[in-house]
């Protein structure tokens, strides 16, 4: 017997099977799978015709749970997720629904620290809550990058604590709970320590004005 229905809206613009917050919304719902849930995902950017738009939205009329996997964007959500979220938010209001949808939202970030996500994570809960929906939680991450753009389960040990936050998470919503906090600790540990972030970002730095023949000019000064 199915313990309900949940859908994924990866909120990366990366071709499918290439991003970061694929690899983590679909660890997420392979264990809610696991649970009895039965699943189904949609990308942001495949969704921006009208016809794509009304069955993501329609498939998230009839779900029990929500979930939205994206990347951060300057602090904030990206222009196709909050485009996306505006547009479900009039519509639900337009045909207000009986259905009790929960809402999850999962946000990852290139810095080292978790806490670049809040503000993200606190648009997502006003979008919950303008939209109609129940929200069950947030989970932040930092380092996200570490992850590679691969499966989670084959990212290494770097994401066990991302892993074992989304196992916690996963057997929570089944539950029909919120994410605990321990999760969402687990879930936003720091991958990467910040010195090593800082370093390998220089590096990087580095060899960018190496390749591209400014390396001697990184340090003028032209305004004074």
């Amino acid at each position: 017997m199915s313990a309900g229905r949940a859908v994924l809206l990866v909120g990366s613009a990366r071709p499918p099977g290439t991003g970061n917050s694929e690899a983590l919304g679909t660890y997420l719902l392979a264990r809610l799978a696991e649970g009895g849930m039965q699943t189904e995902v949609f990308h942001v950017h495949r969704c921006q015709r009208a016809e794509k738009e009304r069955a993501l939205f329609d498939a998230v009329d009839g779900a029990d749970l929500f979930v939205l996997s994206t990347p951060l964007y300057v602090d904030a959500l990206p222009y196709l997720v909050t485009r996306c979220c505006e547009r479900m938010a009039a519509c639900r209001a337009e045909q207000p629904k009986d259905r009790r949808t929960r809402l999850v939202a999962m946000v990852n970030c290139g810095f080292p620290e978790a806490v670049h996500t809040e503000t993200a994570l606190e648009m997502c809960r006003v979008f919950a809550r303008q939209a109609g929906f129940v929200w069950a939680g947030g989970l932040g991450l930092g380092g996200g990058e570490a992850i590679g753009r691969k499966p989670l389960e084959e990212a290494g040990g770097v994401t066990r604590h991302v892993r074992q936050g989304l196992d916690l998470a996963a057997e929570a919503l089944v539950a029909d709970q919120t994410v605990p906090e321990e999760a969402q600790a687990l879930f936003a540990r720091q991958m990467v320590p910040s010195r090593v972030y800082t370093t390998l970002g220089d590096i990087g730095w580095l060899r960018t004005a190496r390749k591209k023949g400014t390396l001697r000019r990184l340090w003028d000064r032209p305004l004074g």
